[in-house]
Parts: structure tokens; C-alpha cells; sequence
């Protein structure tokens, strides 16, 4: 593991090519690609080691990439998408593979799509990035706050921090976002943004818990389902499709954390949001009205709640019917009007959202510098020559997945130079 006394250290500032502000996934990877070029560059981080985050990433097995096509990459990262095309073409998942295995970290995909370390520990991809820092001469300074840009003539200096000055004619903002403070990420490189004349685009929790008033959500605890659809009526916002589990507040699972930024941030503007959940997307409304009509025929005196537990888990089956009010009807019983209201909530449940875990269980933040001030064919800022962006600091995020990781590594490099 990581050991700041075995790295060099320009604890009094100094000179440099390429300033780097966040030790994480996208400073790491901008420090090593500066060092192979022969770039002298400086890793500022403010915790006792850089790299925290990526310990922590997929509960420190680290999905660092998929395997998907390049047009799946972009519409991960939605509207935005596009923006990262210069990235991925720099440096794409294949690359990143090709990468790690070059540092003796070779990488597997179990499932044929989500990719990690073969060994099964995120810490080994933290280690083999820590050590190519060392071996192409990167200075990684510790404990390290950067307090201020140094700009003159709408160009980059430097920075200034707790150590000293680093001066530097480019300079790499990858400090992350709001989401695991603990980790390091607080906000700081916004800061840093705004005081160079960027936006920012209001941060909002992501690929996080959403937590729901209604009470009968606590009781479904623990009850998951390998296949649901979520959307937002009267919203933009891409309906999600996939694992989906009920906690004690709210929801989670893949589906949930996918469309859980957009949600929050409607939160964030009108304190609720109304969140549609399909639990059979794989059937259709006319096959239901056709199941139906079947019970009717061949069970009528068969309890309705105990047919659609052969569907869907048995209390969450209780919970739509009691719903619909028909959780004591036989199928014999059920009518039109029963019958269109177990249909609606099975295939359109509306819950209401009031609230998620918040920024410290938050995997990602949602918002960041404005995309519009930068040039993605560099991920130079349109305002201060010199003065880069690389990761979640960016307005700019993708599915759970891997997408962020890649999306990290990839900006990274393209942001530390040629």
C-alpha cells in the first residue's frame, strides 16, 4: 500500500509542467501519463494518502471499466454524452485493460461485461498506479489543501496550498466531486473553479438511495426483483431498467442509483418527485389483462393475492393488492375497476420521493463545472488558458457500471497534455 515516505516530495512548492490538484482515479491517471511523456509534474492531495476513493469503489473490488460499444459509453452520460468522445477515443476501455495488465494488474470480466482487477482487490489497482508515479519521477505531496489558483492575463501559474507554491503553466483540477467527503471529496475544486470564472452547475447526490415518505415502503425491506423499469411522469429524465431492492427509507439497486441523480435533483428544486415503477416490464398490459381473465376462469375461488405471488415476491404481491383493494378478493371477484387498478400498479406504481442518502452515501455527485466553458477536445477551460478539468469535478455523470471509473481515467490523460 501506498507509503508518502517512499515518494518524492516538494513539501516547499516548486516548478513544474504539470500541476495535478486530487490524488484520485483522474489525478493518478494525468500524473502517469505526464511522467511517461517526460512532463515534471506534482500530485496535490489534501488527505494523508491519495487514492481513497478508488479503495472504496465497488466495495473495494473496483469496477474499473465494461465492455461496452462506444455508443453505449455515450448514452450512459445522457445529453451530455457526446462530451467524452474525445476521451474515449484517447484512451477507451480496451486501452485501460491493455494498461493496467502493462503494470502487472491484469483485469477480467466475470459476468462478460463489468470488468475488475482478476485478483479482486481495488487496492492493487491503487498500488500499480502509485507505483508507475514513482517510476516516471511523479511528486505526490500529502496533507496538502490547494488554497488558491494563481492566474494572470487569463492564463494559469500555479497553484497555491498549504506547502507552498506549485507554479505550473498547466494545471489539472481533478478533485471530485461532494460525494464520500470523507474520501476527500468536498467541494473544493468547485471553489477553485468559481474563482476562476467558471459555473457551477448545482451539485446533487447520485447513484445513492432514494428515501420515500409512504410508510408501507419499510415493511418491503429487503425484498428485491432482478427486473423493473423506473421513470419520472412529465419528465425528460431516460426511464432506467434493472435490479431494483426496497430498504427501510426508500429504494435502491442498479435501476434506482442509474436515475437517482436526475431524481435528486428535482428534489433539490421542488422538495418531492413522483418516481413510476414497472414491476413486470417484461410483460405487457394486454398479457396481464389476458392472466387476468384466465384467473377468473380457472381459479375464481383462488385468493387474487396468492396468483400474483406466482409473480412477483409474495409481500409485495400482498402490497399492491391491499393497493388495489382487492387483498381479500378471489379472482372471481375481481372487476373492471379492481382489475385496471392491480393493472396500474404493477406496471406504473407511483412512489413519492422526498429525499436520498445524501452526499456521504452518495457514490457520484450529479452537477459540477458547466461542460459549456470547456473545450472537450482537451478539457481546457474556455476562460483560463492553461487550467484543465479531469472526473466528477465536471458536470458530467454516467451509469453505475464502470462508466464513471473509465470516464475518470480517460479525462485524466486527456487533460494532462500530449
Amino acid at each position: 500500500m501506498y507509503s508518502g515516505a517512499w515518494m518524492m516530495r516538494a513539501s516547499c512548492g516548486g516548478i513544474f509542467d504539470v500541476a495535478i490538484v486530487g490524488g484520485g482515479a483522474a489525478g493518478l491517471a494525468a500524473a502517469v501519463f505526464a511522467g511517461r511523456r517526460g512532463a515534471r509534474s506534482v500530485v496535490v492531495e489534501k488527505l494523508s494518502s491519495p487514492g481513497r476513493k478508488l479503495l472504496a469503489a465497488g466495495g473495494g473490488h473496483c469496477n474499473v471499466t465494461n465492455r461496452a460499444a462506444r455508443d453505449k459509453f455515450y448514452a450512459a452520460f445522457g445529453r451530455s454524452g457526446r462530451f467524452i468522445a474525445p476521451a474515449l477515443e484517447r484512451f477507451d476501455n480496451g486501452s485501460l485493460e491493455v494498461f493496467f495488465s502493462g503494470l502487472g494488474v491484469p483485469l477480467h470480466s466475470p459476468d462478460g461485461f463489468h470488468v475488475f482487477p482478476r485478483s479482486g482487490k481495488g487496492a492493487d489497482i491503487l498500488d500499480a498506479l502509485l507505483s508507475e508515479c514513482r517510476r516516471t519521477g511523479v511528486e505526490i505531496v500529502d496533507n496538502c489543501r490547494a488554497e488558491e489558483l494563481l492566474i494572470s492575463d487569463n492564463a494559469v501559474l500555479g497553484v497555491r496550498t498549504s506547502a507552498g507554491e506549485f507554479r505550473s503553466k498547466r494545471v489539472v483540477i481533478s478533485t471530485g466531486g461532494m460525494s464520500y467527503p470523507e474520501l476527500g471529496s468536498d467541494g473544493d475544486g468547485y471553489r477553485l473553479a468559481k474563482s476562476a470564472g467558471h459555473s457551477i452547475v448545482t451539485p446533487v447526490p447520485a447513484l445513492v438511495e432514494l428515501h420515500c415518505p409512504e410508510k408501507w415502503v419499510a415493511g418491503l425491506a429487503g425484498v428485491s426483483l432482478k427486473d423493473v423499469e423506473l421513470s419520472v411522469p412529465g419528465s425528460r429524465i431516460k426511464p432506467r431498467r434493472g435490479e431494483f431492492l426496497f430498504t427501510h427509507r426508500g429504494v435502491s439497486g442498479p435501476a434506482v442509483l442509474d436515475i437517482s441523480g436526475d431524481v435528486a435533483g428535482m428534489v433539490s428544486e421542488n422538495g418531492l418527485a413522483r418516481l413510476s415503477i414497472n414491476f413486470m416490464p417484461g410483460v405487457s398490459r394486454m398479457d396481464l389483462l389476458a392472466k387476468f381473465a384466465e384467473w377468473r376462469r380457472s381459479s375464481g375461488g383462488v385468493r387474487i393475492v396468492n396468483l400474483l405471488s406466482a409473480l412477483l415476491p409474495k409481500s409485495l404481491a400482498g402490497v399492491l393488492c391491499e393497493l388495489s383493494s382487492v387483498d381479500f378478493a378471489r379472482a372471481s371477484q375481481m372487476d373492471s375497476d379492481s382489475q385496471n387498478r392491480l393493472l396500474e400498479n404493477a406496471t406504473g406504481l407511483t412512489l413519492n420521493v422526498n429525499g436520498t442518502g445524501g452526499f456521504a452515501k452518495a457514490m457520484l455527485t450529479k452537477g459540477g463545472v458547466s461542460l459549456k466553458e470547456l473545450d472537450p477536445r482537451t478539457l481546457e477551460s474556455r476562460i483560463v488558458g492553461g487550467l484543465h478539468f479531469a472526473g466528477e469535478v465536471l458536470d458530467l455523470q454516467g451509469d453505475c457500471g464502470g462508466y464513471n471509473l473509465q470516464w475518470a481515467f480517460s479525462s485524466g490523460i486527456l487533460a494532462q497534455g500530449a
